[in-house]
């Protein structure tokens, strides 16, 4: 009996910390606030393509006209992207820095200038990356750069 609660016990403990990687990964609704999602015309100042989430940094104009630095995770991971036809090569020749481009994002529940990026469309109406079209104006008594 004791031989039988030992394997019981050894193939417990295996399992566990075989499967406790796949709830590391982070939640995105803890950190950002998707029913806050707005739209911002932004300038892209850096993309970069990796892993577990492509970033985007950019620039967006505040009330004053003045450039506030904004980074961005996009939502879908790289694969998911290649899947869309948005490898690396044409991710980062449609997000050169310089480009204009139009963002969805859920921004951070900090009020910080950090979001989830939702959709990036260029500005010729292409879109980019990202999953749905969310967004609209920004909540009442923030500016698209956050809290005021």
């Amino acid at each position: 009996m004791t031989n039988k609660l030992m394997r019981l016990l050894a193939l417990s403990a295996a399992v566990f910390m075989i499967s406790a990687p796949l709830f590391a990964h982070h939640g995105t609704g803890v950190s950002y606030d998707q029913s806050k999602a707005y739209t911002v015309k932004a300038t892209v100042v850096e993309f970069r393509y990796a892993n577990p989430h492509p970033q985007l940094f950019f620039d967006v104009k505040n009330d004053k006209g003045e450039a506030v630095h904004w980074s961005g995770e996009i939502a879908p991971n790289p694969a998911q992207l290649q899947q869309d036809g948005w490898g690396r090569k044409r991710s980062e020749a449609a997000l050169a820095p310089g480009a204009e481009v139009t963002i969805t994002l859920a921004p951070s529940r900090l009020g910080t200038p950090v979001g989830l990026i939702n959709k990036i469309v260029s500005s010729s109406g292409e879109s980019i990356l990202g999953l749905t079209p969310l967004g609209g104006a920004p909540p009442a008594g923030e500016s698209r750069e956050g809290k005021q």
